[in-house]
């Protein structure tokens, strides 16, 4: 295995992709990952999706899909079904070989239905029992009706990838979601093996302010915000009623750094892997973040578990200007509403290729 990567594995953190599509996996890529980098996981989302279907990725099977009476969202869910269990298949040994702690891929629901609890819960378990795979993630994202429907979707047994998190009380707020959904599996006599994820966006912090603040205060705001968090998470695992749940046979939902690309051409290609170093974490890392860190990355020194200078940092930002609680709020509905746009832009695309 990669010596970078490696040294990270060995820190207790898992590396997954951040990307799918049909090169992919048809030139062997996505296998050549696991083997040399130890990749243990893959997710994705509508933005993805629309950049490899607007590059030609899927045009030959599009028409195939269309001569055969699928369309727009029915067809989509095709391609998608089809890459994502693929490559769950993939990854099904390192999933049983670690008792489903890893080996997971992710499938998001529509982000059209990111304020609607009901159909997002109806639209979870459908896209769950469909693919019929263990080891697949339902992504839902952390709004307020969103949490609702993780609840949910929890009690029924469904895995979740809880998206869309930018802040400590968003992180918070799904870890609560989680554990009730868990509670309540404990009281109706259910298992406790349900596993789930909670993705913390970490580099949109970066973007959105850089224009706003003197270079100093540049690629730091992201990783202070990561750290609170993280310091918040090994809270609510030494709690009393995590340990309950714990000791009855639940598995943790651990903490997923996500948006790890670096967007700052001034900036280390590798500044998010080598900050984030964390144990029982999960990192997300795009196709050319994660040549990047295997290439000339370095281990990084392990967060501390106490949050160590975020506070110092985010008072900094404070006396800046920034509301890094109105931030929060703002990155998660730009979220939605780029998921939103780029699932409408990829449907488009679809009809386009779909021939007359």
């Amino acid at each position: 295995m990669n010596e970078q990567t490696r040294q990270r594995r060995d820190l207790g953190q898992r590396l997954w992709l951040d990307g799918i599509g049909r090169p992919l996996l048809r030139r062997g890529a996505l296998q050549r990952y696991i083997v040399e980098f130890g990749i243990t996981g893959l997710t994705s989302n509508p933005t993805l999706f629309e950049r490899a279907v607007s590059q030609g990725d899927y045009d030959d099977v599009i028409r195939v899909l269309a001569a055969a009476g699928l369309a727009g969202e029915a067809l989509f869910l095709e391609l998608a079904m089809e890459d994502l269990t693929q490559a769950a298949d993939l990854f099904r040994p390192a999933f049983e070989a670690t008792g489903g702690t890893d080996g997971w891929v992710s499938l998001q629901v529509s982000p059209l239905l990111a304020d609607n609890t009901a159909h997002t819960i109806q639209a979870a378990s459908r896209l769950f029992q469909r693919a019929a795979k263990a080891n697949l993630f339902i992504k839902i994202p952390g709004t307020p009706e969103g949490l609702r429907a993780v609840e949910e979707v929890i009690v029924d047994g469904v895995p979740v990838n809880v998206t869309l998190l930018f802040s400590r009380e968003h992180y918070l707020a799904a870890a609560e979601a989680y554990l009730r959904g868990i509670e309540r599996r404990l009281a109706a006599g259910l298992s406790l093996d349900v596993a789930s994820v909670a993705s913390l966006s970490v580099g949109r912090w970066d973007v959105a302010v850089q224009a706003e603040i003197s270079s100093p205060f540049h690629n730091r705001l992201g990783i202070a915000m990561a750290m609170r968090t993280y310091r918040a998470h090994r809270e609510l695992l030494a709690t009393d009623r995590w340990q309950r749940l714990a000791a009855a046979g639940a598995r943790p939902q651990r903490l997923l750094w996500a948006s790890t690309g670096t967007r700052d051409l001034a900036a280390p290609d590798t500044l998010y892997v080598q900050a984030l170093a964390a144990p029982d974490t999960v990192i997300t890392l795009p196709e050319t973040t994660l040549l990047a860190f295997a290439d000339h990355g370095r281990p990084g020194t392990a967060l501390p578990a106490d949050g160590g200078y975020a506070d110092a940092v985010l008072e900094e930002f404070r006396r800046e200007g920034v509301d890094d609680a109105a931030l929060a709020e703002r990155l998660q509905r730009d979220g939605v509403d780029a998921f939103a746009t780029s699932w409408h832009a990829m449907l488009a695309r679809i009809e386009e290729k779909s021939g007359p």
